[in-house]
């Protein structure tokens, strides 16, 4: 000890100075949660902050998508594909001191589950029977039918487990499981976390990480440069890339998302009820044009719901072509040769409000005035994912191959469709890989041919951190920021 102490004294006397490891890291991001219980709500930015760092499920996701143990050391599944049985992992301990027992499982699982759930994805665990905890550590899950998804939905954000004395103060002050604490949230500023010291697993490198809120694309550009927040996984303003590519200082990552960017339509609103209008809206809209417009190039131009990094991915992109002079006929063939006026109501995201006006400009080429409204996503989500109070608006839905969506006749774009129940119920039921493939590639074929939205782009997950950061994702296989592999270079 004494020889180290007169290194290090010799070193500073040298003119050399010890620099330390940086422990804490600020990352931003442009839009703030509403609250941060993941299981309650749809809003993205909630599973931005919590998914793997305060909370964590049975499985989770990867960073490449693939479905890892979470609190489920293992698993079996029985012959017939009924029965789940998960062993859990020992010494886990809720953030308030509470120990996880398979009682908080069965909890999180039937409270997401129940008649009175508010879970934004409660489609999820349509399939279960029932949720039995055998003891402290075993969980079993009865199935209804066989279902080859089950792990992949149990995965997901909503399917956290939270503590079953579970209450509406832990939207502020969530008590996880996961390897952060929840240690302040100053609205409309920032949310700060510290590293758990009892967490379960390995430690993680950071002791401290505050998640700065930025929404405007000049103060998120100026933050970075300045360096006031360390990284912005996903950037709002893709036309500074260039910039931060030319600096040392700073790496950008691209990656994919699973964001399908759509101008979702409201089914059972007129016209839209109209197969034929639906599909005249698909051809006013030159996708390219509003990637290159609002994205600066950054997307993929899809032409139905699903990812084309997804092995299972059709393109149907030639199903919605660019072609107004037809898109003027179809309106004329659906009896609205004058055109109409609907509402198009956008969220905050650049994608949205950028892509919004280059939209409209489109639509009113062929006859369709729109009527545009911006929205908080506080608003968004009461007005149109609940109320389904809309004509159209743009969203990217950012959660892992979420085709399923369209099997929900509720859900806020309200298509209904048997053809597509159908197959989606049959989906449950497989686990061969082809089979699945041929079902998941007919209801992009369905859902396409039937323009239930006009189907943009796959976002790109266009992100800037500065270049001695390692460990965070450059794909996003699910709403995340997860931290718990970051860390700075030496």
């Amino acid at each position: 000890m004494k020889t180290l102490i007169s290194l290090t004294a010799l070193a500073v006397m040298a003119g050399f100075s010890v620099a330390a490891e940086r422990t804490d890291l600020t990352l931003g991001m442009q839009l703030e949660p509403p609250h941060l219980d993941p299981t309650g709500a749809a809003a993205a930015a909630i599973d931005e902050v919590v998914y793997a760092n305060i909370y964590e499920g049975l499985t989770r996701f990867g960073s490449d998508g693939a479905i890892l143990p979470g609190l489920a050391e293992s698993w079996e599944i029985s012959e017939d594909g009924l029965t789940y049985t998960f062993k859990l992992r020992e010494g886990v301990t809720f953030h308030g001191g509470q120990t996880m027992t398979a009682a908080d499982v069965k909890f999180s699982l039937d409270r997401a589950r129940g008649e009175d759930s508010t879970n934004a994805q409660k489609a999820l665990f349509a399939g279960i029977a029932s949720v039995e905890a055998a003891d402290d550590a075993t969980v079993v899950v009865t199935l209804t039918a066989p279902n080859g998804g089950l792990l992949f939905n149990l995965a997901w954000g909503d399917a956290v487990v939270v503590d079953e004395s579970f209450t509406d103060a832990e939207k502020t002050q969530p008590n996880g499981t996961g390897p952060f604490r929840f240690l302040d949230w100053v609205q409309g500023d920032r949310i700060e976390i510290v590293r758990n010291p009892d967490y379960w697993g390995e430690a993680v490198a950071l002791e401290a990480a505050t998640f700065k809120f930025i929404s405007d694309p000049t103060a998120a550009f100026a933050a970075m440069m300045a360096g006031d927040v360390d990284a912005f996984p996903v950037f709002p303003a893709p036309e500074n890339l260039l910039q931060f590519e030319a600096d040392p200082r700073f790496k950008v990552i691209v990656g994919n998302t699973e964001g399908e960017t759509i101008l979702s339509t409201n089914n059972k609103q007129p016209p839209f009820d109209n197969v034929k209008v639906r599909e005249a809206l698909a051809h006013a809209i030159d996708r390219q044009a509003i990637i290159d417009g609002a994205m600066f190039g950054y997307g993929t131009p899809i032409g139905t719901h699903f990812a084309p990094h997804n092995p299972a991915y059709k393109d149907l992109t030639a199903n919605s072509a660019y072609d107004p002079a037809l898109a003027k006929q179809l309106l004329a063939e659906a009896g609205f040769a004058d055109g109409f006026t609907t509402t198009l109501k956008l969220p905050p995201p650049s994608y949205a409000r950028r892509g919004g006006e280059i939209i409209a400009a489109q639509l009113r080429a062929v006859g369709i005035e729109t009527e545009i409204t911006n929205l908080e996503w506080a608003q968004w989500l009461e007005e149109v994912f609940r109320g389904k109070d809309y004509g159209l608006t743009i969203v990217s839905h950012t959660e892992p191959m979420d085709i399923g969506i369209y099997a929900r006749p509720d859900y806020y774009f309200q298509y209904d469709d048997a053809v597509v129940q159908a197959l989606m119920k049959g989906l449950d039921a497989m686990t061969d890989e082809a089979d699945r493939t041929a079902v998941l590639q007919a209801v992009q074929e369905r859902i396409s041919s039937n323009y239930v939205n006009g189907y943009l782009f796959q976002l790109a997950k266009t992100g800037v951190a500065d270049a001695t950061i390692n460990g965070l994702w450059e794909n996003s296989p699910t709403q995340a920021n997860d931290l718990t592999g970051v860390s700075w270079s030496e």
